[in-house]
């Protein structure tokens, strides 16, 4: 094809890709040139032709979805994002990749570039986000229309994102529910970075994504025509649509084109040269010429005008408002009114509720106030308790419901619920068995790095599940969980508890939630009034002593009843003790530090929960100062398993007695 300095031809439009890339790595002597210079042909084509975007307005509702679920081909999405003139990404930020400070991080990060949909890197969790933000889109357009929502998914992949476990419970799921626009484009390149895929892989992944209802596709990933052709028939598609495309990773490099040299490292200054030499490109190092950035730049404003239509369609629609305010943005007056009401009746009925079931009551009355939180479980409705009256169920021939049936894909529910997130519009929570978070960690590690209001109901959550026995006892998740950054876990101890988590967790917009809930019967034991969130706090003190304290006792969820029970034995031999309720570690380190001070107290203390210690010595001061778990749980009724492990308000009397025994020695 022949180009004039007006009109550049494909070639030199993707080859703007290819260097900026090439030449960004090696500066940073640190990247992945591979990926970007193989998928610029499709990217290009993608970008300048398809892709409903506008970059002076990144966050403009009804654009297209892109993610590069493969995170480390990053240099490709940033020479995009600066081609068509995204306002953050200068040539500067290109200069700088994975420098400090830079907004070019090694992988593309959330929140830190326009544009940029979600955090990828971490392979597979860039197409199951991607799913969750196809849903999202249906479920827009159930609501709104095609007026409003009618917009495509993009995502690319490579083979490590389709050989992750979590790229099947996604296509499967998305396949089911046949999202018809949602399109995934393979780097079908046959490298990975110890070698040739068939040193680990041999499947036929069009055969694959077929049999789990795609419409599937394979071209050149090189031949423009042909990839165009491929995404017009994957658009016409009522089902979600997968394209192959055949690339040479490294695509132009002469020397080290389709060889896994190319995949994690700089071409080296040679090799450059020689890619220069051979794609007949002068430019120097990060330099576009004019005549191809400014047709780049005019590709990039085709999104423009539909845009303004967008808006003016909005307008005229009588339901900006209501659109604009989907997402239920936090809790108001009118949430708090409404939550204190029912806090008072269970504080009359004090009832005794496992805290599943208290959750279950709790989101009857949050699922009527925030119409746009969306429910979930994984093939766990029942037990989890998640499902509320009236709220309809989210299916391929309806997305107008409130509720997803996640099937037996606990990673992938974590991974969709992050893509419903940044869709915007809804708020999602899924629940599954607490020990299935082990499962779910990549998904829920990238929701507390992206500062998302995802919430995780985790149901069944120590010994007290009783029989299922040590496959299901979570011992050990707490600690795991409350080891994440910006992540709130809150492990209520009655019904009051429980309402108030739930009114914590829809008002922290830029912190994910897991609930740790029971599955046995727990009694209330906040029975006065009070409108004050005490959960809120993080800890607080429920039973305060009538004089100084010998020793204060420190519990979570079903254990601060026992801790209750041993301070009132204690009480009757002249020990005086008081019990502190600390569900949400996180809220309480929030604190200032004279609050702190005055709930934990001066006298020793004593920490009580049915999982191993990890932890709680920030606040004991010594790891022995714990009644709880130190191992795996058994296969017994719960009664008898807090019993042997010895939790129990007569073994948290002897450790206190011991700790003050010793204090005194």
């Amino acid at each position: 094809m022949s180009t004039t300095h007006d009109n550049p031809n494909h070639a030199e439009m993707a080859n703007a890709i290819r260097f900026l890339a090439m030449d960004a790595i090696q500066a940073a002597n640190s990247g992945h040139p591979g990926a970007p210079m193989g998928l610029a042909d499709a990217a290009t084509v993608l970008f300048t032709k398809h892709l409903k975007i506008d970059p002076g307005a990144p966050d403009w509702a009804d654009r297209d979805r892109f993610v590069l679920s493969a995170g480390h081909a990053s240099m490709l999405q940033y020479a995009l994002h600066y081609l068509v003139g995204y306002e953050d990404m200068t040539i500067e930020q290109i200069k700088n990749f994975r420098q400090f400070g830079a907004i070019t991080a090694g992988h593309p990060e959330y929140g830190h570039v326009q544009g940029v949909e979600t955090t990828t890197g971490p392979l597979g969790q860039g197409i199951a986000t991607a799913v969750g933000m196809a849903l999202a889109e249906r479920m827009q357009n159930a609501r709104y229309g095609d007026d409003l929502a009618a917009h495509y998914t993009w995502v690319m992949a490579g083979d490590g994102c389709l050989m992750e476990g979590l790229s099947h419970e996604a296509i499967d799921f998305a396949g089911n529910m046949k999202l018809g626009r949602l399109i995934l484009l393979w780097d079908d390149n046959a490298i990975t970075i110890d070698g040739a895929t068939d040193l680990s892989t041999s499947t036929d992944q069009l055969a694959r994504f077929k049999a789990s209802g795609w419409h599937v596709q394979a071209v050149d990933g090189h031949d423009a025509q042909a990839i165009d052709a491929a995404y017009i028939a994957a658009k016409a598609s009522d089902k979600p649509s997968f394209i192959a495309l055949k690339t040479v990773i490294g695509k132009g490099a002469p020397n080290k084109s389709g060889t896994n040299k190319v995949h994690g490292a700089p071409l080296g200054a040679e090799e450059i040269a020689a890619t220069r030499e051979a794609l007949g490109w002068s430019a120097p190092a990060f330099e576009i010429p004019e005549h191809i950035l400014s047709a780049w730049r005019e590709a990039g404003g085709r999104g423009l005008a539909d845009r303004l239509d967008w808006e003016e369609r909005l307008k005229q629609s009588g339901r900006a408002e209501e659109f604009e305010a989907g997402e239920c943005a936090g809790v108001d007056e009118a949430f708090r009114t409404r939550i204190n009401a029912f806090k008072a009746d269970l504080n009359k009925a004090a009832p005794k509720l496992a805290t599943r079931k208290s959750s279950q009551n709790a989101l009857e009355v949050v699922n009527t106030l925030c119409p746009n939180t969306v429910g979930g479980s994984a093939d766990l409705t029942g037990s989890n308790n998640t499902l509320t009256d009236g709220m309809g169920i989210v299916s391929a021939g309806d997305f107008s419901g409130r509720y997803i049936y996640y099937g037996v894909r606990e990673h992938a529910m974590a991974a969709i619920m992050n893509g419903l997130a940044l869709h915007g519009g809804f708020v999602p929570y899924g629940g599954t068995f607490m020990v299935f978070a082990g499962y779910m960690l990549g998904a829920m590690r990238l929701s507390s790095l992206m500062g998302l209001r995802v919430i995780y109901v985790l149901t069944h959550d120590s010994i007290g599940l009783g029989e299922d026995g040590p496959t299901h006892q979570p011992v050990e998740t707490l600690a795991t969980l409350r080891a994440l950054p910006n992540h709130y876990v809150i492990r209520p101890c009655d019904a009051v508890e429980t309402a108030e988590a739930w009114e914590c967790a829809m008002a922290a917009t830029n912190t994910p939630t897991s609930l740790s809930l029971t599955r046995q019967g727990l009694p209330t034991l906040r029975t006065e009034r009070n409108d004050e969130n005490l959960v809120g706090k993080g800890g607080y003190v429920l039973r305060e002593t009538k004089s100084v304290r010998d020793i204060t006792l420190l519990a979570t969820g079903s254990e601060v009843h026992l801790a209750v029970e041993a301070a009132e034995a204690l009480a009757a031999d002249g020990i005086n003790a008081a019990v502190v309720s600390v569900p949400c570690w996180e809220m309480f380190d929030e604190q200032t530090p004279e609050y702190r001070d005055g709930v934990l107290g001066a006298a020793p203390r004593l920490a009580i929960e049915a999982a191993i210690e990890q932890g709680w010595s920030k606040y004991t001061g010594s790891s022995d100062h714990f009644v709880g778990m130190n191992g795996f749980g058994a296969s017994a009724p719960a009664p008898e398993l807090f019993e042997h492990f010895g939790i129990t308000t007569k073994a948290i009397c002897a450790k206190a007695r011991q700790i003050l025994a010793m204090k005194e020695a």
